[in-house]
């Protein structure tokens, strides 16, 4: 059977392109040659705009090709393309120069037919240099494709491929609509040119190679620009082939693009350490194992899993596929911006198309780390799949398209690895914890957090003989995270603490350990209360997850003076019972949580109470479990019977009344019912 040769479409381009500037320079120098000697060779200069306009037609399609194939290097590589051939043309024109020179005194010098074929070798060169830099001006634009960038460089090309013919209508002159166009090529080129998304990827050392290049392509395009002007202004038998709009714009374009490039990197290099640290951080974040986030489930994990991968890839369309357990059908949750029918053409389409068919059709494959690819869909032009194992066990597919083909990039699909890769590890702990919870081995573990949270909470509260103190804790979990503490500074100065982390069980436990130590750690420079609270928001911010936060109030209290001073981070008001007055109220001052404002502002959200108490007074410090807790009628037993209790019980001793509140707390909310809250208490009865 009779095949035709395999020729390589790019091979083809180069050999017509190459016929064609060689017809080029014969058509000119044949009209050059008649010019001198006034004799007539019946070419015209449409024949000369026409072969130009293919000559960069055949450039534009041999550059789209080349750089296609190598659209995955780095940024560094497409520009050192770009600055390569810059020096290249220049070298060139240069050595032009030089040896026009070196012939100054001779015939030759002033040969019209040798300066023109000169002229002709640096316009080539010049052209190749200006079309291949803008085609890789368009890899870097498209970076990060969305539906209105790659519709911006469409009609950008579009106004590119008018302004080449747009020579056969102005006839080769500089009237008012070549510099309306030359107007308008610039504008749009400065617009295109807001597009340097890609910058930022660039590491520290990458980015001053960049800033080299830029600036060799910026010197390169300045010294080609006025070589080629100054061709017209020296030779009076001349063809002029560079009062052309499309070469000129192309001049604009490449020159705008690189100098716009040029300063945002300059400018970005006091951030580049940064950035690397974050994407090191991120990346890293993958091998981690780390539990789910408590108060979460497994499908709020995926959900967050789907914002997060939209996000990164700025996807248009996306859906997760959870696979089925048993005869069960597939199960499709958090779909986003697409029709259940747009979904299933996708999804048909995709089941149809490689690569994607071989993965869809076999998904228990666990080679595959991801898919991604064009798809022919009508919407829909690129996908990417990423299958979530969890335990080695398909769990289902997450769907990302966009409306744009080759729409996603390298470090796009290594940021949604990432994300993929934690949504994993947090769905698997949560199911072994869960199936952990009724083994006996979990058990044994919650004991020995038991323990630790007891040896946590004091087994002795400081005080002297002008006041007594009595605590209680008892965790709704297991473990809790209600703490409280007492330090004494000497015979008449103490400090106490009362706090409440966010969440329950083991994780708020850990938390209260960190609160535990950085007390211990603060305490004992005797500083004020809202210096204490300032700088153990500081301290706790570097160690706190960041959806948890802790409340607390912190008391300094002289015995000598009878003042009390003292600081409340969002925790629950503290009730005082004054008996010269007779009645409790609560000691309302502002303040924010610890963890909640993570800067040096959270000193602004705070407030120092001051109090001077008398003997009989009392004071009860609680956390939100008391207030909170509920009846089989979901009613709270509330600030009003806290007061009330208070109010009956003051005359007793700070034990007594400590019991009494706890038993009017476990009598409302009944035998039947479980504790949905810590219940924590301190209080303290002043005797003189």
């Amino acid at each position: 059977m009779f095949r035709l040769p395999n020729i390589q479409l790019s091979k083809i381009t180069v050999f017509l392109a190459i016929l064609t500037w060689i017809g080029l320079l014969l058509v000119d120098l044949t009209r050059v040659f008649g010019n001198v000697n006034e004799i007539e060779v019946g070419l015209d200069s449409e024949l000369t705009w026409i072969l130009e306009i293919i000559f960069f037609i055949l450039l534009y399609l041999f550059f789209s090709q080349s750089i296609s194939r190598h659209q995955n290097e780095n940024f560094l590589h497409l520009i050192w393309r770009a600055a390569s051939t810059g020096l290249f043309a220049t070298g060139v024109a240069l050595l032009i120069v030089v040896l026009y020179n070196l012939m100054e005194d001779t015939a030759l010098y002033s040969d019209p037919l040798l300066r023109n074929f000169f002229y002709h070798v640096n316009f080539a060169l010049t052209s190749l240099f200006l079309v291949s830099t803008a085609l890789l001006w368009k890899h870097l634009i498209l970076y990060q494709r969305s539906k209105a960038v790659v519709q911006q460089w469409q009609a950008f090309e579009i106004i590119l491929l008018v302004s080449m013919f747009f020579v056969l209508i102005n006839k080769n002159d500089l009237d008012y609509g070549f510099f309306f166009g030359m107007t308008f090529l610039i504008i749009y080129s400065i617009i295109l040119s807001a597009n340097l998304k890609w910058i930022p990827y660039l590491t520290f050392k990458e980015k001053w190679k960049s800033i080299l290049f830029l600036s060799t392509i910026l010197i390169c395009a300045g010294y080609l620009l006025y070589q080629t002007l100054d061709y017209s202004l020296k030779n009076p038998y001349f063809i002029n082939l560079s009062q052309n709009l499309f070469l000129l714009g192309l001049f604009a374009f490449v020159i705008i693009y690189s100098l716009f490039s040029f300063l945002v990197t300059l400018f970005n290099l006091p951030t580049s350490s940064v950035f690397e640290q974050k994407l090191i951080e991120a990346i890293n974040f993958q091998r981690l194992s780390q539990s789910i986030q408590p108060g979460e489930n497994e499908e709020q994990v995926l959900d967050i899993l789907m914002d997060s991968c939209m996000s990164a890839a700025y996807v248009d369309a996306a859906w997760l596929e959870i696979m089925p357990r048993d005869s069960d059908p597939k199960e499709i949750v958090h779909q986003r911006f697409i029709s259940d029918e747009e979904r299933l053409d996708v999804r048909q389409i995709m089941g149809q198309t490689k690569p994607f068919s071989d993965h869809l059709s076999n998904e228990n494959n666990e080679k595959i780390e991801y898919i991604f690819g064009k798809i022919p869909h009508e919407l829909y032009k690129s996908a990417l799949v990423f299958p979530i194992r969890v335990n080695k066990k398909l769990l289902g597919n997450i769907f990302l398209v966009k409306e744009v083909k080759d729409g996603f990039n390298k470090e796009m699909i290594n940021i949604i690895s990432t994300f993929v890769g934690q949504a994993s590890i947090s769905v698997e702990n949560y199911r072994l914890l869960n199936e952990a919870i009724v083994t006996e081995r979990y058990k044994e573990e919650l004991e020995i957090a038991q323990r630790v949270q007891r040896s946590l909470l004091p087994t002795e509260l400081h005080h002297n003989t002008c006041f007594e103190i009595e605590g209680f804790s008892a965790a709704a979990d297991e473990v809790g995270g209600d703490y409280y503490e007492t330090y004494q500074f000497d015979d008449h100065n103490f400090a106490l603490i009362i706090g409440d982390v966010s969440g329950k069980g083991t994780s708020a436990a850990f938390n209260m350990s960190q609160m535990k130590g950085i007390f211990h750690s603060l305490v004992q420079f005797g500083l004020p209360p809202i210096t204490f609270l300032i700088k153990a928001n500081n301290a706790l911010s570097h160690c706190l997850e960041k959806n948890h936060f802790i409340t607390t109030t912190y008391y300094l209290l002289d015995t000598a003076s009878k003042n009390i001073r003292f600081a409340r981070a969002g925790h629950c008001p503290t009730l005082y019972f004054n008996s010269a007055l007779g009645r409790s109220e609560f000691l309302k001052i502002n303040g924010m949580g610890l963890g909640m404002v993570r800067n040096q502002q959270y000193g602004d959200f705070l407030e120092e109470g001051k109090l001077t108490y008398a003997p009989r007074d009392v004071l009860v410090m609680y956390t939100d479990g008391i207030i909170e807790a509920k009846n089989l009628a979901a009613k709270e037993f509330g600030y009003d019977q806290l007061r009330n209790v208070l109010n009956l019980c003051h005359h007793l001793s700070a034990k007594e009344i400590k019991e009494e509140i706890i038993r009017k707390v476990y009598e409302f909310i009944g035998k039947d019912a479980l504790p949905d809250d810590d219940y924590s208490l301190m209080v303290i009865k002043f005797i003189e």
